[in-house]
């Protein structure tokens, strides 16, 4: 046997006790991505999910961006920016929708999933509470990979969408509620914070995530008094370590809440559940004895509210009175900042498109990134949340099993 005879043997011998999967993970090839960006329909979204650079960045990768004329104007972007970062601008929805990658930012409508079609790779946010069982028997029965924004993670576990988006929310809160205290009409003409020789603005704050987080650095900057209740001690000692303030807070004791909210100019719901629905904390008769003039901010409608008076408005028609105190209900508030909120959207976006090239598709990312997965609640047909399962009555999968199937 010659040395080259030899040589392949052993060869062959060193890639049998080379470890299985040394031997499988080979580099994928790099996919060039279509990706849309279709104009929003929902009422009150003016948000689009790739600002102009990020289309620079994607367009210069080899990657292609089809927009709807005019989707990003309500964001403050026209068509002719798109057209300067490369992408193609198409005069209809029917177009954007025939490409792999379809990025919104509200839910598709039924008639957009029909546009859609099958075997196409949506990213949107879910809003489960104003979900239908029609919507997800449609997404499963296109065979589509459905990803909400609500769901994806990194790596350290966190939810960087809904956490950017929280961080906006909060500091927007505020502001919309200086707003309407300066208001001789809805307000008690009062400026939020005071000034010297004026007693400060009583800020009270529901809950202790990220949305309170935000609303408190905002309000403590402004010059106003916060005071913030929650039910989690935990909660309550993060919050205060994270503004660095020595803010007064409370555990939701009824008789305490009343109390503070009796002399607030100001009360912020933002307390939040995993299954959607936010407990009813403020009843009609502790926001009758507010003072008149007082504003009420519900960041919480969109999971029922946290005021037994809450109901949701819009950003066209975003306030009501109730019992001579001023509410503002609005689900998406976000949106009311969409330049601010779009690129929000597009930093956490952009990263992660490029990953998906990188690894060679959808399905290697997948594969790959355990964080990025956790955003998936349909793959291939399959509806992959069980908690989305028990809501609708939909039979539901293991995803990281099925994933293992396919690959």
């Amino acid at each position: 046997m010659d040395g080259e005879s030899k040589g392949l043997i052993n060869l062959s011998a060193i890639e049998q006790l080379m470890p299985q999967e040394e031997t499988l993970e080979y580099p994928q090839k790099k996919q060039k991505l279509i990706i849309g960006l279709p104009r929003e329909k929902s009422i009150d979204e003016n948000r689009i999910s790739l600002v102009p650079e990020a289309v620079k960045l994607l367009v210069d990768s080899g990657n292609t961006v089809f927009i709807e004329e005019g989707a990003a104007e309500d964001a403050m972007f026209t068509s002719e920016q798109y057209a300067a970062a490369g992408a193609n601008i198409v005069s209809s929805a029917e177009e954007v929708y025939k490409s792999d990658f379809i990025l919104k930012v509200a839910p598709p409508t039924i008639d957009e999933l029909d546009m859609i079609g099958n075997r196409k790779v949506l990213f949107s946010s879910l809003f489960l509470s104003n979900s239908k069982s029609i919507f997800f028997k449609k997404l499963i029965s296109q065979k589509s990979i459905a990803i909400s924004y609500e769901y994806i993670q990194d790596a350290s576990g966190a939810l960087p969408v809904m956490k950017s988006i929280s961080e906006i929310v909060g500091n927007a809160a505020i502001q919309i509620a200086s707003k309407y205290l300066m208001s001789e009409k809805y307000g008690k003409g009062k400026l939020l914070g005071g000034v010297a020789g004026t007693s400060t603005t009583n800020v009270v704050i529901i809950g202790a995530g990220t949305v309170a987080e935000y609303a408190a650095r905002t309000a403590v900057g402004m010059g106003a008094s916060v005071k913030i209740f929650d039910s989690s001690i935990y909660k309550l000692r993060k919050i205060q370590n994270k503004t660095g303030k020595r803010i007064p807070t409370s555990i939701l004791h009824t008789l305490e809440l009343e109390k503070s909210i009796q002399s607030a100019d100001v009360v912020i719901a933002a307390k939040f559940t995993s299954n959607g629905i936010s407990p009813c904390i403020i009843t009609e008769e502790m926001v009758g004895k507010m003072e008149k003039g007082s504003i009420i901010i519900d960041v919480s409608v969109d999971q029922g509210g946290c005021f037994e008076t809450s109901r949701v408005t819009s950003h066209s028609n975003p306030i009501y009175q109730k019992h001579g105190i001023t509410h503002y209900c609005v689900p998406n508030i976000a949106s009311c900042v969409p330049n601010t909120a779009s690129h929000s959207f597009s930093n956490i976006l952009t990263p992660l498109l490029f990953n998906i090239a990188e690894f060679g598709g959808i399905q290697s990312m997948l594969k790959h990134d355990k964080h990025f997965r956790k955003g998936v609640y349909v793959y291939n047909g399959i509806l992959t949340n069980h908690h989305i399962g028990s809501m609708f009555g939909i039979h539901s999968q293991d995803l990281e099993l099925l994933i293992a199937a396919f690959s």
